[in-house]
């Protein structure tokens, strides 16, 4: 076996070493936020996006209009940054407004106005982690990384080294301001998804992205 044979194989193995230690962060029931007495774990999700929820019944199609409160960012002792920079916080938070109001708004009308054909929304950014620089690429040219992300696509479930975002949302009757629906959701993107592992915070925009189209599908 000539040198770069076995640099390689050992490449291999240390990947595949570091694939099996892959768990990512795993969404908590964070105490700081007001539904968070309400939010139950949730039996039917398998997939691990949305661990925790509340929900009433509701009729979402009597709510014509919506108010989107501005994105907050979870101070709390149990959030989930890790070492993001407070500057990384902020450009998700913006970007996290930006992407549901520009969504929500194709459902409902935006309005700052409670009334009984309204609702309200509150995101809380809770968590995320960035892709990591050049392993989160090079999983997707490396035969075992590949397979590894193959699998986990299959899944529904995290690429190596990936990046994620982590955020409350919750729901309420703007009139009465009855909590309706709350949830706890890790958001991230397809395994597969090899755009998505370049830059620090793509995956995390990813998973926004995502996130802000399941919340409008919920709605109809």
């Amino acid at each position: 076996m000539n040198r770069s044979t076995a640099s390689r194989h050992l490449t291999h193995i240390a990947l595949c070493v570091a694939l099996a230690g892959c768990a990512g962060v795993q969404p908590a029931r964070y105490t700081g936020i007001e539904s968070s007495p309400y939010l139950r774990g949730d039996p039917q999700d398998t997939s691990g996006r949305v661990p925790y929820r509340y929900a009433l019944p509701a009729d979402w199609h009597r709510y014509r209009k919506l108010i989107l409160d501005p994105v907050a960012v979870y101070r709390g002792a149990d959030n989930q940054f890790g070492n993001l920079s407070d500057q990384d916080k902020a450009t998700l938070a913006a970007y996290m407004g930006d992407t549901f109001a520009r969504k929500l708004g194709k459902r409902f009308e935006l309005t700052n106005a409670p009334a009984p054909d309204t609702l309200r929304v509150k995101l809380t950014l809770t968590g995320a982690v960035t892709t990591t620089a050049f392993a989160g690429a090079f999983a997707h040219f490396d035969l075992a990384g590949n397979l590894y992300n193959g699998v986990q696509a299959i899944r529904g479930r995290e690429g190596a080294f990936t990046g994620s975002v982590i955020y409350a949302v919750e729901i309420r009757d703007a009139a009465t301001n009855r909590l309706i629906n709350a949830y706890v959701t890790k958001q991230y993107p397809n395994a597969m998804n090899i755009g998505a592992s370049f830059g620090a915070l793509s995956a995390a925009k990813t998973g926004i992205d995502k996130g802000a189209d399941a919340l409008v599908a919920q709605f109809d």
